[in-house]
């Protein structure tokens, strides 16, 4: 805050010119003196302001995410939040969906219309920091009684003028008004990080509910694969127990099957049928019949090295927690409002004009009018409001700086959880493979040793729902690891760009 010396201010004052004996002393005093206030005053408009300097809270977070084996990035690699998502979902299929719900999903048309909003309610506020200039033109007609009227005779008056006037203009000394446009501002830049937070999550959920939909579709196809050839080992059973070879127990048993993969292909279809429902939602209209034909599962080429950096670039990054900080700018203006409360507050109103008691005489000479009403408010008993005021805007401020730590700590358990869970994944998968292969081989053998009548039907029967069960948990497994790395690139703020951002020195390097 800029200070003024009001007491030095005054010292000076008094010893102007304008104790010097004589009018022209007394004017030319009086004139220096005007001047003075008058640079006093614009000073006090053009610096003051009583909202604390801002600090950024230190993260609560480790340094890094070495400990959960982050790749490092390269000098010409760009970080998550520069690689654009047509470039991590190479799926044709995906990016059209994508660009379906960009234009038409809900969620985000509300995010752009709170943009909006936002811009508007800061428009207001600033408007406040200039006088609003309004022409007004008025016509009165009155009679007054005899009795009322200091002749004695009744009268009839009339007057007319018409006038360019400014109400109740506040002189923002003590940074009121700024204070409340700063908060506002800060409200809308953090509408507008919403927003951008709002198409990541979205594209990451549409990518998600992809990936699911692919899955299930899948498991819709192996569960009819395996109605087949459980079908057909129905079948082999049936004949054998009208010959007489086979028992009824082991005919039972392979109708269970049979039922059980019924009951799977149900499920599975179900499945689907959300699944593509919810891209339904998402995309805001039916899937258009031209879409791309989709991609297996196990050929959904993202991203896998995606890279992670430090701590400070996924808070530099991530809108939300951008937008946490914003909403922490707007607490700590909001401050310096209720800190100004305390102060005076210095109004001005005032017009220029014509008056004229006839309608014709209202331009001529002579009919000039005006009027200068100042005001000055200066709080002396409140009950405590505007102390209670200003506690309350500490307090929301207190609250700001929490919400934005426990965003940052979002923040790094997502991606920590994300990176810890991706090496993770990888082993599973491999060994989820080598377990269908080795079912695979047992339902071989299984049926073979049956065959044989080494064995009964219910080795057979044990080894098909291994089999089965291992499919679908490799199934799961692909489609958990694929969701996760999405979840990595949203938490590191990757969705936002189209197309990725190539840096400045692996353009150099191409241009070389």
């Amino acid at each position: 805050m800029k200070e003024i010396d009001m007491k030095g201010l005054s010292r000076v004052l008094r010893l102007l010119p304008g104790q010097e004996a004589g009018a022209a002393g007394s004017v030319r005093g009086a004139s220096l003196r005007r001047t003075l206030v008058s640079a006093a005053v614009a000073a006090l408009v053009g610096g003051c302001s009583m909202i604390p300097a801002y600090e950024r809270p230190a993260a609560p977070v480790a340094p890094d995410f070495s400990a959960h084996g982050a790749p490092a990035v390269a000098g010409s690699q760009p970080a998550a939040a520069d690689i654009g998502w047509r470039q991590f979902f190479a799926d044709e299929r995906l990016q059209r969906l994508i660009e379906l719900a960009l234009e038409n999903n809900r969620d985000l048309r509300v995010a752009v219309l709170n943009i909006e909003a936002a811009r508007a309610q800061y428009g207001v506020i600033r408007a406040d920091q200039v006088p609003g200039v309004n022409a007004n033109a008025a016509g009165t007609r009155q009679r007054t009684p005899a009795d009322l009227s200091p002749s004695r005779q009744q009268t009839v008056g009339s007057q007319y003028q018409v006038n360019l006037g400014v109400t109740a203009f506040e002189l923002d000394l003590f940074g009121r008004v700024r204070s409340l446009s700063a908060a506002a501002l800060a409200q809308y830049l953090a509408s507008e990080e919403a927003r951008r937070a709002t198409q990541i999550s979205l594209v990451a959920q549409l990518a998600n509910a992809y990936l699911n939909e692919r899955a299930s579709d899948e498991l819709y196809s192996l569960a009819q694969r395996t109605l087949k050839t459980r079908q057909e080992s129905y079948e082999l059973i049936k004949i054998r127990y009208d010959a007489g070879t086979a028992s009824e127990l082991e005919l039972q048993q392979a109708e269970s099957l049979v039922q059980s993969a019924l009951s799977e292909l149900a499920i599975a279809e179900r499945n689907r049928a959300q699944a593509t429902n919810a891209i339904v939602l998402m995309i805001g209209q039916p899937l258009p019949a031209d879409l791309p034909p989709p991609r297996p599962l196990d050929a959904q080429s993202l991203l896998a090295d995606v890279p992670v950096g430090l701590t400070s670039d996924v808070i530099e990054r991530r809108p939300d927690i951008r937008a946490a900080e914003q909403q922490l700018r707007a607490a700590n203006a909001n401050i310096g409002a209720a800190r100004a409360a305390f102060f005076p507050r210095i109004a001005l109103t005032g017009a220029f004009g014509t008056a004229s008691s006839q309608l014709s005489g209202l331009f001529d000479s002579g009919s000039l009018a005006w009027s200068f009403t100042p005001q000055i408010s200066l709080p002396l008993f409140d009950g405590g409001r505007n102390r209670a005021n200003l506690d309350l805007a500490e307090a929301r401020k207190n609250i700001a700086v929490a919400q934005y730590e426990q965003a940052i700590q979002t923040a790094f358990r997502e991606v920590a959880d994300a990176l810890d869970a991706k090496g993770a994944f990888d082993r599973q998968i491999q060994a989820q493979e080598q377990l269908v292969n080795a079912s695979r081989r047992s339902v071989e053998l299984s049926d073979l040793r049956y065959k044989n009548g080494v064995d009964s039907y219910l080795q057979v029967l044990d080894a098909q729902r291994q089999l089965f069960t291992a499919e679908q948990g490799l199934l799961q497994a692909r489609t958990q690891r694929l969701n996760n790395l999405v979840a990595l690139y949203k938490s590191l703020g990757g969705g936002w760009e189209e197309h990725s951002v190539v840096s400045s020195s692996a353009t150099s390097a191409t241009a070389q």
